[in-house]
């Protein structure tokens, strides 16, 4: 039994516990093991794909840099006359041509794909690619290596932030984004994850309560039959 396992099944026990018991219900109410099992999990698995930029730290460098970039993913009218780009073919274009993370810039600036929390070697960076908006050119953020754009392509299980998107995709036109979730037939982002766990949760709560209630059961069935003299509870 892994350790998520293991927490997993201690907290539904406790709740079959408490719930089995006399234990005020005040005492109850603000624990619901189906919601701090999801929430965990969920936070444990959030992965993210998300580019950057490294420059140097000027902020008329970085607002210049972000900037060009919107101007070719959205052209202004008065140069009606260039083609919009599409947002993550700009951003990584730009990153191959001014990021300095050579490591990252010669791949259009890719930190990783569907990489876990604490992956980025800064922790400013990390931190931002599971807080800023999805899809847009954020930034400038800050770090010991300098300042970063970061552009989010996808990222799961941040419900809160993202609702029920996950990613971002090319839309028919070759240039337009189009936002896509766990129920469209275009993403496989695997944002489904958190009602499969939910289900199997409620799967493992009610085996849990079953097994619990059985002893309740058999105690009061031992008692009757006077093999025990009381009940653990009185």
């Amino acid at each position: 039994m892994n350790n998520f396992t293991a927490y997993s099944t201690s907290l539904l026990l406790l709740w079959s516990i408490l719930t089995s018991s006399n234990i005020p219900t005040t005492a109850t109410a603000f624990i619901n093991p189906i919601e701090v099992i999801t929430r965990d999990f969920a936070a444990l698995t959030r992965k993210v794909t998300a580019h950057h930029i490294l420059l140097p730290k000027s902020d008329d460098v970085a607002l210049a840099l972000k900037q060009r970039i919107r101007n070719k993913i959205s052209p202004p009218k008065k140069d009606s006359n260039l083609a919009p780009t599409y947002i993550v073919d700009a951003f990584a274009a730009a990153a191959q041509k001014y990021s300095r993370d050579e490591e990252t810039g010669a791949n259009g600036g890719l930190l990783g794909t569907l990489a876990p929390q604490g992956y980025c070697r800064a922790v400013e960076l990390d931190e931002a690619c599971f807080a800023v908006p999805l899809g847009e050119v954020c930034g400038p953020i800050e770090s010991e290596y300098g300042y970063h754009l970061l552009l989010v392509v996808e990222r799961t299980n941040c419900p809160k932030l993202d609702g029920r998107y996950t990613k971002i995709v090319r839309g028919g036109d070759g240039v337009s984004k189009v936002f896509v979730g766990e129920d469209d037939a275009s993403g496989d982002a695997g944002g489904g994850g958190g009602e499969m766990i939910k289900l199997a949760m409620q799967q493992v709560g009610f085996w849990i309560g079953v097994s619990f209630a059985g002893g309740i059961v058999a105690e009061v069935a031992a008692k009757a039959a006077n093999v025990v003299d009381t009940l653990p509870w009185e």
